[in-house]
């Protein structure tokens, strides 16, 4: 057989078997989404276990990934030297670094505080532009009155405000902080995706308030299908036209802090309607050993995200 022609019947075998018998009749009018893993699916947080980014850099590679999320608490450094050593790991690999997942606090009173994170939040502009990043996930911050986060994720992610204050008095110094963020984040070319992530990133409304009072084609969301708790599939329609990023959990094994039973059918067509054709970034969180629950969870994710060409 002639070597482009089995490339060609190989490739629609492929995508075909991710896609409804409904519409394969029309093969040729859908392409998936390509699928990128979060260097935290091979990490959790667990200090005694902290995995280099090359490691996870030939694990996503070997695993069949099409790009790699990098969480920057996880790296060794932000030095330019060791970063250009990253970025062409990763292209020798075959992989884009297709996101930065970064921290901070734009929640709280405190003027310095809030500019000590606008300013920290420029450097990590600066990091994924260094690294060639497209988008960087971006937080509000957490009022930070709840004891740990462990007691944080037993209630839900809720947490009263700091005493004096209220949701009211965040939106301005949310909305300002991230203001200021624009012109470095236009500069670099780097979208900023405000992830629904505790503090007043707990509702798609509180996120889209900001998103829209800000008023910036370089902000949008980061859709994180875990981190709604209560209404979910409301929540996810109203942010999913925002959506520059969906970093999708999986729980195998059973969850680190919680498990969700989440639609990933319902939630793919919702992101075809809204004609999403972005990176779908796995956020493995469960139990079993991610040597199983990722590739698992990679072709979870390989069936249900696709879309209209």
């Amino acid at each position: 057989m002639n070597r482009r022609i089995f490339i060609k019947n190989s490739s629609i075998i492929a995508i075909s078997s991710a896609i409804p018998s409904c519409v394969k009749n029309n093969i040729n009018s859908y392409r998936r989404n390509k699928i990128g893993v979060s260097s935290y699916s091979f990490w959790h947080f667990d200090t005694d276990k902290k995995p280099t980014m090359g490691y996870c850099i030939e694990k996503a590679a070997k695993m069949g990934f099409d790009g790699i999320e990098f969480l920057l608490v996880q790296m060794s450094s932000t030095e330019n030297t060791h970063l250009q050593k990253l970025k062409k790991k990763a292209f020798h690999a075959g992989l884009d670094i297709m996101g930065l997942s970064t921290h901070q606090g734009f929640l709280n009173p405190s003027k310095e505080y809030r500019d000590e994170n606008i300013n920290k939040t420029i450097d990590q502009i600066e990091i994924a532009y260094q690294l060639g990043i497209p988008t960087m996930r971006i937080n509000t911050g957490r009022w930070g009155t709840s004891e740990s986060f462990d007691a944080l994720m037993a209630n839900k992610g809720i947490e009263p405000p700091i005493d004096g204050y209220n949701e009211n008095d965040g939106f301005p110094w949310v909305i300002e902080s991230i203001q200021k963020c624009i012109p470095t984040a236009e500069k670099c070319g780097v979208v900023l995706g405000l992830e629904n992530h505790w503090g007043l990133g707990i509702s798609a409304k509180n996120v889209k308030r900001i998103i829209d009072e800000v008023d910036s084609p370089w902000l949008r969301a980061t859709l994180d299908t875990g981190n709604f708790l209560e209404d979910r599939d409301n929540q996810i329609q109203t942010l999913a036209p925002y959506a520059c990023l969906v970093q999708a959990k999986t729980y195998y094994g059973g969850g680190v802090w919680y498990s969700l039973d989440i639609d990933y059918n319902k939630i793919g067509k919702v992101m075809r309607d809204n004609n999403y054709k972005g990176y779908i970034s796995l956020e493995f969180e469960g139990n079993e050993d991610p040597d199983t629950a990722v590739p698992k969870s990679l072709k979870l994710l390989r069936d249900n995200f696709y879309y209209n060409i």
